[in-house]
């Protein structure tokens, strides 16, 4: 299955809750990737707090397990037995759909330097590095090139297609560009205030 399949079959369950567990369940081999984009979606869409934030929180852990080559993802019990709204989920997913089923026609296996252990380390350090970004990400505006750069990065693994994984870092560094004139900005009133 293709990751816009495994995404809509997730936005589909039943309920009016869907656990963490049910999510882990129905991502198959490429449980990685789909859930680097599931922790990148809060990001890329207006969400209320604390989703992002724990969105990236927990993708530091993931990242920290690609690093290290886990063969598949690990969270706490604590963790896996928590809800979210489905309602929320399923939202999230049907907005990116369209963007992920036009990725998934443009991409195509490539630049498989990402694949390889040096690539699975480099991978886990720049998804952390984005995961910090949108902890301190400028409100509202800041977090999304982080966010998409993080959802490229998730597509492009899934996909193996290094030239989306690129394409992410290149978002990601929009992201700090943005969040680093927001800081500009912010000092340069205090200072003028003072």
């Amino acid at each position: 299955m293709r990751m816009s399949q495994v995404l809509s079959s997730l936005a589909d369950e039943p309920g009016e809750r869907i656990t963490i567990r049910t999510i882990f369940g129905a991502l198959s081999d490429r449980s990685f990737a789909i859930l680097i984009v599931l922790l990148g979606l809060p990001n890329c869409l207006p969400m209320p707090p604390p989703i992002p934030s724990i969105s990236a929180l927990l993708l530091i852990l993931i990242a920290v397990q690609i690093a290290i080559r886990r063969p598949a993802p690990w969270l706490p019990n604590s963790l896996m037995g928590r809800s979210i709204k489905q309602a929320d989920l399923g939202k999230a997913i049907r907005r990116a759909l369209p963007v992920v089923n036009t990725l998934e026609r443009w991409s195509k296996p490539r630049l498989h330097i990402f694949g390889a252990r040096t690539g699975a380390i480099l991978t886990g350090a720049m998804l952390i590095v984005m995961a910090l970004g949108m902890l301190t990400a400028a409100p509202l505006i800041g977090q999304v090139p982080f966010g998409l750069g993080v959802c490229l990065m998730g597509l492009g693994q899934s996909e193996r297609d290094g030239v989306l994984v690129a394409s992410g870092l290149l978002a990601g560094v929009i992201g700090a560009a943005l969040s680093a004139s927001f800081l500009y900005a912010v000092i340069l009133a205090v200072r003028e205030l003072l």
